[in-house]
């Protein structure tokens, strides 16, 4: 797996359970994340039963300086047409802000275009998201705005569609490879 410095993702593991819990239902993290809250231990952990041997998927943990400090992954991964959606979470409130959430993008992309050897990435992200500067810094590309795209409590928002392909790829840094 790519790694900088500081910087490493990793895959998510059963222990990782509670750290999400924590995260996801923490206020300052969750206005733009569509999960049925709050997030209870027990459908956690169905979930990730559920979940942890598909190959259309990878959940991982960003870890600072080895603490965990956010969750990263790849959906629907679809090897016919080469292409899976993004996603990006920097739970530990403290660590915003910081060039990790960029830096674990790019590992993420790094993984998603290297390992998996896939062409594009995607992402749907809210109008007002403020994470929307942080994927086209990444090297994403708005390419489409979806209106009244998805619920959210009793009313429906907007979102923008973004695309990356593996050309656009922008890698911040130095970045070496860290055997598994």
């Amino acid at each position: 797996m790519y790694q900088y410095e500081d910087v490493r993702i990793r895959k998510f593991t059963f222990e990782d359970i509670p750290m999400k819990i924590e995260y996801i239902n923490n206020s300052a993290n969750n206005e733009f994340l569509h999960y049925d809250l709050p997030l209870e231990y027990n459908k956690t952990v169905a979930w990730f039963e559920k979940n942890k041997d598909r190959t259309d998927r990878f959940d991982a943990v960003i870890e600072y300086c080895g603490e965990p400090v956010g969750l990263t992954g790849l959906l629907n991964i679809d090897y016919k047409n080469s292409k899976a959606e993004d996603y990006m979470i920097v739970g530990n409130t403290s660590y915003k802000r910081k060039g990790i959430a960029t830096k674990a993008g790019t590992l993420m992309a790094l993984y998603c275009f290297e390992t998996l050897k896939l062409n594009r990435l995607y992402a749907f992200i809210e109008v007002g998201n403020p994470s929307l500067g942080l994927d086209l810094k990444r090297g994403f590309h708005v390419e489409g705005y979806l209106r009244q795209s998805i619920r959210k409590g009793n009313i429906f928002v907007d979102r923008y569609v973004l695309g990356m392909s593996r050309r656009d790829l922008v890698i911040p840094g130095e970045v070496c490879w860290e055997e598994d």
